[in-house]
């Protein structure tokens, strides 16, 4: 699967304190994940600190990709995820996690039988920009549609792309205390 060129604008400012344009072109910093079919994530900005430093000039993306955000971070995302056809049967959940260095968050008891499940310390904000997704929980999923919103709170999850088309989310992952 071929990564959709996502253009990033980033602001900043001058030698006299005036609002500028310091980025502006496709983000850099692309993540293919051939161990889920192709999941492409595409990394757009992380935060270090709460509250955020905003000076200096410095691409805060311009780093490895990695699954979470340090402590008190966040982490402005979007993923593109293939359909489940395409990659799920056979998948090793471990080694894609591993390639975001986030082995930890690996559901390796494997009780949900699917291998993204995963937990993170974070807060995500998920927005679905294009297509449909399944949310998927321990005990339950549901189906989401472009323009729906997740707020994802530390949870066991994975994503279930059942059709035959890519699906585009957005998420932020904020640093959150373990549940």
């Amino acid at each position: 699967m071929a990564a959709k060129k996502i253009r990033r604008l980033v602001t900043g400012h001058d030698a006299n304190g005036k609002s500028v344009f310091t980025m502006d072109g496709d983000a850099p910093n692309v993540q293919i994940m051939e161990a889920m079919g192709g999941t492409t994530v595409t990394d757009l900005w992380e935060t270090y600190d709460s509250p955020a430093d905003n000076t200096g000039t410095a691409d805060n993306a311009d780093r490895p990709v990695h699954l979470e955000p340090g402590p008190r971070g966040s982490i402005f995302r979007i993923v593109e995820f293939p359909p489940d056809a395409n990659w799920k049967t056979g998948a090793d959940g471990a080694a894609a996690f591993a390639q975001m260095q986030a082995s930890h968050v690996a559901d390796t008891e494997g009780s949900s039988g699917d291998p993204g499940m995963h937990k993170t310390n974070t807060v995500d904000y998920a927005l679905v920009l294009d297509g449909e997704i399944w949310a998927v929980m321990d005990t339950d999923e549901r189906l989401m549609k472009t323009g729906d919103v997740l707020i994802q709170r530390g949870t066991n999850h994975a994503w279930a792309n059942k059709t035959d088309k890519n699906a585009t989310v957005m998420f932020v992952l904020s640093d959150a205390t373990p549940v």
